[in-house]
């Protein structure tokens, strides 16, 4: 797992794309994890150089306290500094865009452009940053997380995208509250108003329209206050509108990034990097950089191959969808008996859509066309990576 202790603390980070192209950095919103970034990562693929991080408190970095704003935009360039990145494009959103912002008025010549998705100068009142640092300490993240869901994305996300909203919940409540805490925190002292029109950089601002936290007035006022800043909205979306709208949100940020220098031209043989992007927005960034991390001489190959053949080439062929492909492997892992791979792909094909009640009535379907004894094992192994998951599946969806 690649960390580096960086501004008094212990970040995750992940770095992918080809070498010497443009760098794009994401900051991720409070209660999030990297993974928030992942059609990001999938759609700017092989045309710049990507870095993810956790921000501190959050998924896999430590969680070390007081956090201030200051302390976050130096956790970036601490970052930078030790990757040896001179300047990048930042990305941030929520408390991410705040830091984005961060950068932008104290280290101007490390920021190359800035886009900033649903953010503010500051995040008022403060009182209600504290009330909800008070309460997570003393009842846990849980306590909080239906109320950030309906908040991050809008009630028709249950039709559209229940896999994301899924697979985001369940980050959120990974996180350590003690480290939720803290960026509250620091949202609660965050102001910038005063220093807007120190950033020189050229800026894309983006709020959605039905986000109630950082509204799309909020968006323009922070726009208006930038100098030459453009602004655009996202329709159909709440607050964590990069995950709910993807497709939206990398149209608009692709040609920002491309207006600004930083990307590649699209040349058709980045298959690798595209087929890294997939591997990890399909297994985990976890799974990915451990299985990279143990090459050697003897699988570095391997790992080449599957990554171009398997993730690049064949999962990014987009004649089927993900969930069809996930249903497809766990199929053809039943009928060949093979657990290792069943066992990878049970989670990600959830995260991909399919439901526990799909899941249950695949397992029934491989009995008929598979055998009863590999069906059997099947049921069994699924007990032992979901355990008390797989309770309640006939309560509603």
């Amino acid at each position: 797992m690649p960390l580096l202790a960086v501004n008094g603390t212990t970040l995750f980070y992940d770095l992918s794309g080809p070498e010497g192209a443009p760098v794009v950095v994401f900051s991720n919103s409070l209660g999030s994890t990297a993974e928030m970034w992942d059609a990001q990562a999938r759609a700017l693929a092989g045309r710049c150089r990507i870095l993810r991080y956790d921000t501190r408190g959050h998924g896999r970095s430590q969680t070390t306290g007081p956090v201030r704003l200051e302390t976050l935009v130096k956790d970036v360039i601490g970052l930078m500094d030790a990757l040896a990145i001179p300047s990048a494009h930042m990305v941030g959103l929520s408390l991410g865009g705040i830091t984005a912002q961060g950068l932008g008025i104290h280290y101007p010549t490390r920021v190359r452009s800035l886009a900033l998705m649903a953010t503010a100068s500051h995040f008022a009142p403060a009182d209600a940053w504290l009330m909800r640092a008070k309460t997570v300490r003393e009842e846990g993240l849980g306590s909080i997380v239906d109320a950030a869901m309906t908040r991050w994305f809008t009630q028709g996300a249950d039709q559209h995208c229940p896999e994301r909203k899924r697979f985001t919940r369940q980050r959120f409540l990974s996180s350590d509250a003690e480290g939720y805490a803290l960026c509250c925190e620091a949202l609660a002292a965050a102001d910038v108003r005063a220093d807007l029109a120190r950033i020189t950089a050229p800026t894309l601002v983006m709020a959605a329209e039905g986000d109630p936290v950082t509204t799309v007035s909020m968006g323009l006022e922070l726009a208006s206050a930038i100098a030459e800043a453009r602004f655009e909205p996202v329709s159909e979306a709440a607050h964590l509108f990069a995950v709910e709208q993807p497709e939206q949100v990398n149209r608009l940020l692709l040609a920002w990034l491309e207006q600004n220098g930083a990307l590649l031209p699209p040349d058709g043989h980045h298959l690798y990097e595209q087929g890294l992007a997939n591997r990890k927005a399909v297994l985990g960034l976890d799974h990915v950089q451990r299985s990279f991390a143990n090459a050697n001489d003897l699988t570095r190959p391997w790992q080449d191959f599957i990554t171009r053949m398997a993730w690049g080439e064949t999962w990014g062929n987009p004649d089927l969808d993900w969930k069809l492909r996930s249903t497809s492997t766990l199929s053809m892992m039943v009928a060949l008996h093979r657990e290792e791979e069943f066992k990878l792909h049970l989670r990600p094909a959830l995260k991909n859509g399919l439901t526990l009640k799909e899941l249950r009535a695949l397992l029934l379907h491989c009995s008929i066309y598979a055998g009863v004894p590999a069906t059997n094992a099947a049921f069994r192994w699924t007990r032992e990576v979901l355990g008390a998951e797989s309770d309640g599946m006939d309560q509603p969806d």
